[in-house]
Order: structure tokens, then sequence, then C-alpha cells
């Protein structure tokens, strides 16, 4: 399933990237940030009661890491069709940014809490929570970043989201 929520969660940084690079409107974005957590909410349910099932407390864990993402993309969308306030969004994202501290060590370590034990997933889970950071800086304290932001999602959308997604589903990276 990790694979899968990649691949797709590559096109959604990827998007999202394109949108604030080239200033295009938000309810366009929405879209593509709608299907991609509508995608990620589905497979975590399914992951949920697959652990259910089995007692399995690390899908446990994974679904409660991956919610992390399908959340943010349809709480993106939905601010993006209706433009409500982006403040709460950006305590969201300060919320995942600091959890994304402890997943990262947790990819670290030999442990039951997860599956994933090496440093490649530790960085992604600490370039994502800088980028959930930067939601934080410019809706919360109200500090533009500029596009750089952009450039940013389009780099981790390919180097953090795509290529892992792709090697996953191949299996050429397990």
């Amino acid at each position: 399933m990790l694979g899968l929520v990649l691949l797709y969660a590559s096109m959604a940084l990827i998007s999202n990237g394109i949108a604030r690079v080239c200033n295009i409107d938000s309810r366009s974005q929405s879209v593509m940030n709608i299907f991609v957590g509508g995608l990620s909410l589905i497979c975590n349910i399914v992951v949920i009661i697959h652990g259910e099932y089995l007692n399995n407390h690390a899908d446990f864990y994974a679904s409660a890491t991956g919610l992390l993402f399908g959340f943010t993309y349809l709480y993106i969308g939905i601010n993006g069709i209706f433009n409500l306030d982006q403040r709460l969004y950006g305590w969201y994202c300060l919320f995942v940014t600091i959890n994304s501290v402890p997943i990262g060590l947790s990819s670290l370590m030999n442990g039951e809490i997860t599956t994933h034990y090496n440093w490649a997933f530790a960085v992604m889970w600490w370039l994502w929570g800088g980028i959930w950071f930067t939601a934080w800086i410019e809706n919360v304290l109200k500090k533009p970043l500029g596009k750089s932001v952009g450039y940013i999602s389009i780099f981790e959308g390919i180097v953090t989201a795509w290529i892992p997604g792709v090697l996953l589903l191949t299996g050429l990276w397990h």
C-alpha cells in the first residue's frame, strides 16, 4: 500500500509545487489533493481494519502516519475549494511537523513499531516535516516564503515520494 500512496502523493506534491510556482488558483489545485487524500483515507482505513482483524499493531502505526498525509491533502483540497481561513491548517501542519521527528527516529530503530528500519525513511520524514513546517510559518506566522516552497514541493514530490513509490511498487525497494 505504501508504494501506491507514495506514487499518488508524489503527483499531489508536484502539482501543488507547480501551482505555487506558476500562480495557479487553489480551486484548480484542489482536485488532485482531494483525489490523493481520498485514496490515502481509503487505503489507510483498509490497513486499520486489517490490523484490527490480525491484531497487528504495526498496521495501526502505518495507518496513523499515512493518515497524516491523507488529511493534509484533504485539508488543502477543501480549503482551496471553499477559500477557508488557513490558520488552522497551519496549526495542523505544526502538529504533523512535530510528529515527523519521532517518526523519523523510529525509522532508524529496529523495533516492533515500524517495518521501515532505514535511514532513507528517516530522511524522508524529516524532509516532509520541513515542508509541513513551511505551512505553519506562512499560515500562522504570516511570513510569506514565496515560490521557494513550490520548488521544495516539486523536489520532495520527486525524491521522497515518486522515486520511492515506484521502487516499492516494482519490488526494487523493500
